[in-house]
């Protein structure tokens, strides 16, 4: 469809000897979050180390805004509108506040090395400690510096893996505010992978279930039952 800015037909991945993702076929389009679900070890980061240029994909194909992608880096995925926030959060713990926000920058032309006005209106915190240290803030701070870092690459593409792990409850409500305002701005694909089921069911309209590296179960909320779907996932 016109609005998918992501598509993935017969995506395979291997690590080592080791076969993790068997053609993986998704879709995730504009204005829409579509959440990848599953028990621990099923491939659902590596799903999105695939798509970020993580990690290589061995087979199948990706296209991206209508470009298909067959090889590239992590560098390179960025520079096409993806925006990553891994599992773990990868902040710089010695680099400042603002010294993290501004890696983004690499991404971008330097005309634009600017951190924008509304990221702070997402993240009012970030503001307050701009000079405090990556490794001074709690979990969830560290959380909201990741996705804000992202933000400031003017992603197309969204990827979220695991934003509410070890957070406090006030900020995993906040941050779902903020997936769901950049829905509503529908400017962006949004791809989150989750285990919390309930906030994952709140947040997305399309869903994919994975087992085992496959896509076991997938389908828009509407069409999808919610005991069946917490089935799916917690097997």
């Amino acid at each position: 469809m016109a609005d998918d800015i992501l598509i993935t037909s017969g995506l395979t991945l291997h690590y080592g000897g080791s076969q993790i993702l068997n053609g993986i076929d998704m879709a995730a389009r504009k204005g829409e979050i579509t959440c990848v679900m599953g028990t621990n070890g099923v491939g659902k980061t590596s799903l999105l180390k695939a798509i970020s240029g993580t990690h290589a994909f061995s087979g199948g194909s990706l296209t991206l805004n209508g470009e298909e992608i067959t090889s590239t880096t992590a560098h390179a995925m960025a520079q096409k509108g993806v925006g990553y926030v891994p599992q773990g959060r990868d902040i710089f713990p010695l680099l400042t506040v603002r010294e993290n926000m501004e890696t983004a920058f690499a991404c971008l032309p330097k005309s634009e090395h600017v951190i924008p006005d509304h990221i702070f209106e997402l993240f009012p915190i970030l503001k307050d400690f701009l000079n405090r240290r990556g490794g001074d803030l709690s979990g969830g701070q560290q959380q909201q510096l990741a996705i804000a870092r992202a933000l400031i690459t003017k992603p197309k593409l969204l990827l979220l893996d695991e934003p509410t792990e070890g957070i406090q409850p006030n900020i995993i409500q906040q941050i779902g505010r903020v997936i769901s305002l950049l829905r509503e701005q529908a400017e962006m694909a949004i791809v989150l992978v989750e285990q919390y089921f309930s906030f994952a069911y709140d947040l997305g309209d399309r869903f994919y279930v994975l087992e085992r590296g496959a896509v076991k179960m997938n389908g828009a909320k509407a069409d999808l039952n919610r005991e069946e779907l917490l089935a799916g996932v917690s097997v």
